[in-house]
This record gives structure tokens, C-alpha cells and sequence, in this order.
């Protein structure tokens, strides 16, 4: 009778405890050392609770414990970093970096430049800046050219030695080799005017040629 009636007190303290408890969203710390001590004060003395049991439940929240400081560091850290690289990126501000793109759009001098990566050798690459209706307005002959990267520059102005385009241009190769045309790709030099960080968002660059993030950035000029 008497084991009986500590049991029920035992469950009606332990659930008052835990109700309490229940009161937060989580069960911290000192909700858990208050279940514990409850369960210790008002356990039958000829039935007392295990104490593996009670080594393994003491086991498993200081896990939970360490695996929820861990999470707060790791946020703690992934924001630092975040701020960093914002920081980082706004140093940028000013220069040029070179990007992929098949467009290239005119730097603060006016000036167009770029590069070209050829997957295999070529006998005969050529690059031309296109306007909007369909008219070379440069022509780079590069002639028999190796594997790789390719740069091309052009001050933007004509023979008469004026501007001859003031908007972007898109990028056409041509690269001929033993087997027909060799596959390439175009990058292009562009400006960065400021950085873009939007609440809960990665940092982006501000450029001619759209909003960029940092990690595109092959190079920086």
C-alpha cells in the first residue's frame, strides 16, 4: 500500500514538474534538474530508479545541451562569416572583374575588354564586338592560337579616333581547327558600381552587366 501510494506521488510531483516545465518551448537545463531532483525525492525506497537509467537520461541532455551551444556557435560563425564577405565585397567597389558572359558592356573609360577560353588548339580564332542591330564594330584577328585563354581590348573609339559605341556589345568567336570549329567560352571585364545586400540574402555585385555574386568573379582588376 505504502509503494502504492509513493508511486502515485511520485507521478503526480514528476507531472507537475514536467507541466510546469511545459511552459517554455523547450525543456532546458534547469527543467530537467528540477524532473530529476522530483523524481529523485519522491522515488519508492524499495524500488529506486535505476541508476544506469538515470546516467543515460543525465548522458543524453548533456548531448542535446552540447548539440544546441554547438548550433548557436555554428549560427554565430556562419554570421561572422557572412559579414565578412559583405565586407569584403564591399572593397570592390571601383574595380573591374572579370566575369562569364557573352556581352561585354563598356568600362568607366569606355574602354571593352574580355578573354576567350578555347577547349582545344586552333588554327584561326577571330572575336568581334556586335551592336544591337547586327554591325561589327571591332574585329580581333588572333590567327593560330593554343589552348586556353585568349584576351582581347578595344578603347571603343573608331578610326577618326571618336567613340564609336557607348552601349554593350555582345562577343562572337570564331576558332577553326582540324576537326571544324572549336568550342570556347567568353568572359568580359566589367564594373563594379556597389555592392547589393538584401536583409536575409547573399551579397551581390553591382555591374553594367547585371547583378553579380561575388563568387562568379574570376579575377579582379
Amino acid at each position: 500500500m505504502t509503494a502504492i501510494t509513493n508511486n502515485t506521488a511520485t507521478l503526480a510531483n514528476t507531472a507537475a514538474a514536467a507541466k510546469t516545465a511545459a511552459k517554455s518551448s523547450t525543456l532546458d537545463q534547469n527543467a530537467f534538474l528540477k524532473l530529476m531532483t522530483t523524481q529523485l525525492k519522491t522515488q519508492d525506497p524499495f524500488a529506486p530508479v535505476d541508476n544506469t537509467q538515470m546516467v543515460a537520461q543525465m548522458a543524453q541532455f548533456s548531448s542535446v545541451a552540447g548539440i544546441s551551444e554547438m548550433n548557436k556557435s555554428l549560427k554565430t560563425i556562419a554570421d561572422d562569416i557572412a559579414s565578412s564577405r559583405v565586407g569584403d565585397a564591399a572593397s570592390w567597389i571601383g574595380r573591374t572583374a572579370l566575369v562569364d558572359s557573352s556581352i561585354a558592356a563598356p568600362l568607366a573609360d569606355g574602354s571593352y575588354a574580355g578573354e576567350i577560353a578555347l577547349a582545344k588548339d586552333a588554327k584561326n580564332v577571330a572575336v568581334s564586338l556586335v551592336d544591337e542591330n547586327g554591325a561589327v564594330l571591332k574585329e580581333f584577328a588572333f590567327g593560330a592560337q593554343k589552348a586556353g585563354s585568349v584576351g582581347f581590348a578595344w578603347d571603343g573609339k573608331g578610326a577618326d579616333g571618336q567613340p564609336a559605341a557607348t552601349g554593350p556589345l555582345r562577343i562572337l568567336v570564331t576558332a577553326a581547327g582540324a576537326d571544324g570549329q572549336i568550342a570556347s567560352t567568353t568572359s568580359a571585364w566589367t564594373g563594379i558600381s556597389a555592392v547589393q545586400s538584401p536583409a536575409g540574402g547573399s551579397a551581390k555585385l553591382v555591374t553594367p552587366l547585371g547583378l553579380i555574386a561575388p563568387a562568379d568573379a574570376q579575377r579582379l582588376g
